[in-house]
């Protein structure tokens, strides 16, 4: 292994030892946005070789089900993956995968940049679910890692306008530098000041919203400025009940929808930053090396930076 990036799952893991159904119940490692170089290869790979540099997607499904066989593999009941109880994530030396979800790198991406094609690849999804496309109007709601990676997969996707909201000044300058057309700071209005501000700002209103806090004030935000016949796409993980205001979503047509990972993103994912679409190299603000790993979700914790990377070998 050479990066392992830290995921907002990973200290909810290692703080409250849960996330929805699935609960810690015994020691695990953690660890799922991962690129390494090939140490060794089982007699049945074709694809790779030894000394092969490659970005690992964590989540290896049953490839039979329904699931599997429509595409949708993300949803597999079966699916295998990393750090997600009860199975043991990357962040360590060594860790074994199979070959056909690790992907080749070219060699000007960096090991950094394939570790950050697993969050990468949520923002693909997700954008594919909401239907960006060219013209769109587009709402982020949260400039986090994954707001951010929304923000410009959205851009990359063909939207004409990305308009984003957090309550951190300095996270908001990171999505100006990164091509945010609009950034607001929304921690001192009220929602009625925000719906307000956002549908004059976007011209009627965003035609996609994308969530990416989990908050009940974020999720109804979303809903309430989204326009009339468009998508909210929730993809923040928040409390597992919220009360939103589904008349309103319902008597305008606003259709809400989930996401859950990703399914056939990593090629787009790799792609996108190989050919220089998106710029993911920004986002990493803080590097612990392995030793360290404490010290690097404490940082996480306490919300400093935008992403976190630990590096388990001198190769990364």
């Amino acid at each position: 292994m050479a990066s392992v990036g830290i995921c907002g799952s990973d200290v909810h893991y290692w703080t409250k030892g849960k996330i929805g159904d699935f609960i810690v119940k015994e020691p695990m490692i953690l660890g799922h946005e991962s690129g390494g170089i090939v140490a060794r290869c089982g007699p049945g790979v074709k694809n790779l070789q030894v000394g092969d540099r490659v970005a690992i997607e964590p989540g290896v499904p049953c490839r039979v089900c329904e699931y599997c066989k429509s595409g949708r593999y993300n949803l597999c009941l079966d699916i295998i993956f990393c750090a997600t109880p009860p199975i043991h994530g990357s962040l360590r030396n060594y860790y074994t995968h199979p070959s056909d979800f690790c992907y080749k790198l070219p060699e000007h991406v960096s090991l950094e940049e394939a570790a950050l094609l697993e969050p990468l690849s949520v923002a693909v999804h997700a954008c594919r679910r909401s239907g960006v496309t060219a013209g769109c109007c587009v709402l982020v709601l949260g400039a986090g890692p994954i707001g951010l990676l929304n923000m410009m997969v959205a851009k990359a996707f063909g939207a004409t306008k990305v308009f984003i909201t957090d309550i951190s000044d300095s996270r908001l300058d990171t999505a100006r530098s990164l091509g945010a057309d609009y950034a607001v700071n929304i921690k001192n209005h009220t929602e009625l000041e925000m719906i307000k501000e956002i549908v004059q700002a976007t011209n009627g209103g965003p035609n996609i919203t994308i969530e990416c806090c989990g908050a009940e004030a974020s999720v109804r935000l979303g809903i309430l400025s989204t326009k009339s016949g468009g998508v909210i796409c929730l993809v923040g993980c928040g409390p597992d009940e919220v009360k939103i205001p589904i008349i309103n979503a319902s008597a305008r047509e606003v259709d809400i929808r989930g996401i859950f990972r990703y399914a056939n993103c990593y090629p787009i994912a790799l792609d996108l930053v190989a050919t220089g679409r998106v710029n993911v190299k920004p986002l990493v603000t803080h590097r612990f090396s392995l030793s360290e790993t404490v010290k690097a979700f404490e940082t996480a914790k306490e919300g400093k930076g935008i992403k976190i990377m630990i590096k388990c070998s001198n190769a990364a």
